[in-house]
């Protein structure tokens, strides 16, 4: 009789972290890690048009798959993308000290918040969500579109506060009036920031460095990305744009990181980061490492008609579908900056990484509605015979 095989699986346990010998100066270093994504997400071409003389670009996927693209959005965690790799590690500091809910705070379409509700669930943990809206909706169902589905259906705690109560408080005091309120209840929670973009979250993408290295074939070298390029917003950026280009500049990698702010501007975002490697004792200047564009246009989460056809285009002529509030506005602005300075992007093999968000796609139907077609009723002239029952429907 064949001899019982036993099953090993890796996804939702906790191990001890060990961090790439190129990071193990910086401090603190995690303890252990959760798996709570699928990785590596794979990188292939991503064959854009117009590119600038000889440029190759590559796409990697964290968020669902030749540039070649990052496909962040492949991550898992219901297309998580790039929150994920950061959950990864927070969630590990959560369960360590014996906390029994999450809070944590963003957009009312955030894509960390919607990771962080499934997160939490995955590991037995309630989760509170304070999420952002108009002052108008404030008051209302916020309904079950895009993030709000998932959040919803796993049994997140919605707390809503209007942007104009945000502005005036900050994410800081508000997550804190929650947890002071749960701890009164005898909870024991554990505050996740914006985005999970704290020092110990950076570290999701300094593994990711590790990993983008391991992927690049060995024995040749010829073989290796020139710049990497990001979308960078609304705090969660900060982590992965701190993670991403201390782990280059520290790595064998060495690619120029390229991120294209989505809100905010490039200032804020330098200083934010700076904050995040200086939690890490990196002894490195923000300014050195990473060059921030602004690529907010009308606002964030807010997108011109040109930026959504950009989209459709893209979908239509690479098969790859980009979410129209991070994704999407980071690979806009680097087509444009490509056509405005070919000179600084040409004969460059660059890696475009995805971060996922696509169910963001969801809250812009009525503004896509126009630009996409191609669909009627299918003419079956009157001679073809017919028969009741043919047609099988399963």
């Amino acid at each position: 009789m064949e001899a019982t095989k036993q099953l090993s699986f890796d996804f939702l346990t906790k191990k001890a972290y060990t961090p790439p010998s190129w990071a193990s100066h910086l401090s603190p270093v995690p303890s252990h890690v959760f798996s709570l994504a699928h990785l590596p997400t794979p990188i292939h071409r991503w064959n854009l048009p117009n590119l600038p003389k000889n440029t190759r670009l590559w796409i990697k996927l964290d968020v669902e798959p030749e540039q070649p693209l990052r496909r962040d959005d492949l991550s898992g965690m219901q297309l998580s993308g790039n929150k994920v790799r950061k959950l990864e590690f927070l969630m590990a500091d959560a369960v360590a000290q014996g906390s029994d809910c999450i809070i944590t705070i963003g957009g009312i379409q955030s894509n960390h918040c919607r990771a962080t509700a499934v997160a939490a669930k995955y590991l037995n943990l309630d989760c509170y969500l304070i999420l952002r809206t108009s002052k108008v909706l404030v008051e209302k169902d916020p309904g079950l579109t895009g993030n709000l589905l998932v959040e919803r259906l796993v049994g997140a705690h919605i707390e809503l506060v209007s942007k104009e109560e945000y502005a005036k408080l900050g994410s800081a005091t508000l997550t804190n009036l929650l947890k002071e309120k749960l701890l009164k209840e005898g909870r024991r929670p554990y505050v996740i920031p914006v985005g999970g973009s704290n020092s110990l979250g950076t570290w999701g993408y300094i593994e990711t460095i590790r990993e983008i290295e391991q992927q690049l074939p060995t024995g040749t070298d010829e073989v290796g990305f020139d710049d990497i390029v990001v979308a960078c917003g609304s705090c969660q950026g900060g982590g992965t744009i701190a993670g991403l280009s201390l782990g280059s500049s520290l790595s064998q990698l060495n690619a120029k990181v390229h991120a294209f702010c989505v809100c905010d501007d490039p200032d804020y975002f330098y200083d934010y980061v700076q904050g995040l490697l200086d939690g890490l004792q990196a002894g490195v200047r923000s300014h050195d490492i990473v060059d921030l564009q602004n690529a907010k246009g009308l606002g964030y989460a807010i997108n011109t008609t040109e930026e959504l056809n950009f989209l459709k285009e893209v979908a239509v002529s690479t098969g790859i579908v980009l979410d129209p509030v991070y994704s999407g506005k980071a690979a806009y602005g680097m087509m444009k900056d490509m056509a405005e300075n070919p000179a600084k992007w040409e004969g460059k093999n660059i890696l475009f990484i995805h971060t996922g968000g696509l169910l963001g796609l969801f809250d812009k139907v009525e503004e896509m509605g126009s630009l996409v077609g191609k669909w009627r009723k299918m003419d079956i002239d009157d001679s073809i015979p017919r028969k009741d029952g043919i047609g099988k429907m399963f």
